[in-house]
């Protein structure tokens, strides 16, 4: 549009030459020419708007922001109408201890009160887009900075609002699924009346006290101990057991001899033993039966 008005000026020009003296008026032809040229050109241009991909563009006619949205692509409008862009992508908006890690430089962490009285640090990220029909209520009631009035302040009010209902312990281990739950459904609910929709609450990071760190991590040892010390005990049973049955084993077994062996059996199993030492050819031994029962060896050596 602005290359309209530079040419309505020049139009302008020209018919106050021409209404001048000599020699001003010869160029005021010219000008005139230029001038609607330059008119056209810039009409043309103003009526011709190109959104990118990924956003939308809201019109605004005379200050007042209309109800429709331009999509991307090609669109020819009223040259009078003026267009701003949204985008509507997915975006990331994190708050951190670390720094060069968050929207905002330095310690952005989240400082929250515990229902004990405990202060914990919580680093957070929160994925969000624009409601590409919500863009030109965002435009008329919050503006083109909706992170700095919705998707921050509500995010941290929330955070806060949920935390004093949890000891400190919990939000770092048993409760933090249950946490991120309810911060999810609370924000959630507060950028839909803003035209934002969350896409994912991350909480990145989850920083007791010191002294409290120390304390759980004092518990976390001990329970590692006394699993181990069960083990231990565990594998202590077992070789008792495996000793406790190899015992009855041999005590029945010594049972078993000293009922169920007569002499005539114990006799046989002798018989058997000097037959196959006899009919061994490495055999160099002679035996032969002796007084009681009692064998006699001799040897060839």
């Amino acid at each position: 549009m602005l290359i309209a008005i530079l040419g309505i000026i020049m139009l302008v020009v020209g018919i106050v030459l021409k209404r001048g003296p000599e020699p001003g008026n010869r160029f005021a032809g010219t000008i005139n020419k230029v001038a609607v040229l330059v008119i056209l050109v810039g009409v043309l241009l103003s009526s011709i708007k190109i959104i990118d991909p990924g956003k939308v563009g809201v019109q605004t006619l005379f200050g007042k922001v209309q109800d429709g949205i331009l999509e991307s692509g090609l669109h020819v409008i009223n040259p009078f109408v003026d267009v701003t862009t949204f985008s509507i992508q997915t975006e990331n908006y994190t708050m951190s201890a670390k720094t060069g890690e968050g929207a905002i430089q330095g310690d952005d962490a989240i400082r929250v009160l515990s229902s004990d009285g405990l202060e914990v640090t919580i680093d957070l990220s929160v994925l969000y887009k624009v409601i590409p029909s919500k863009a030109p209520y965002i435009y008329q009631n919050i503006g083109v900075n909706y992170e700095d009035k919705i998707v921050r302040p509500v995010t941290r009010t929330s955070i806060r609002d949920n935390a004093v209902n949890y000891v400190a312990v919990d939000l770092y281990s048993t409760k933090r699924e249950e946490f991120q739950f309810k911060i999810n459904k609370s924000i959630t609910d507060n950028f839909a009346k803003n035209g934002l929709s969350v896409q994912q609450i991350l909480v990145r990071n989850i920083t007791l006290p010191a002294t409290v760190r120390a304390s759980i991590e004092s518990k976390i040892q001990a329970e590692q101990e006394a699993q181990k010390m069960q083990f231990v005990l565990q594998k202590e049973r077992q070789e008792a057991d495996r000793k406790r049955v190899e015992a009855q084993g041999i005590a029945d077994y010594q049972k078993i001899l000293a009922t169920g062996l007569t002499d005539k059996q114990l006799q046989y199993q002798s018989i058997l033993a000097q037959r196959d030492i006899a009919l061994s050819p490495n055999t160099k031994i002679i035996i032969m039966g002796g007084k009681g029962g009692n064998p006699i060896m001799l040897s060839d050596k």
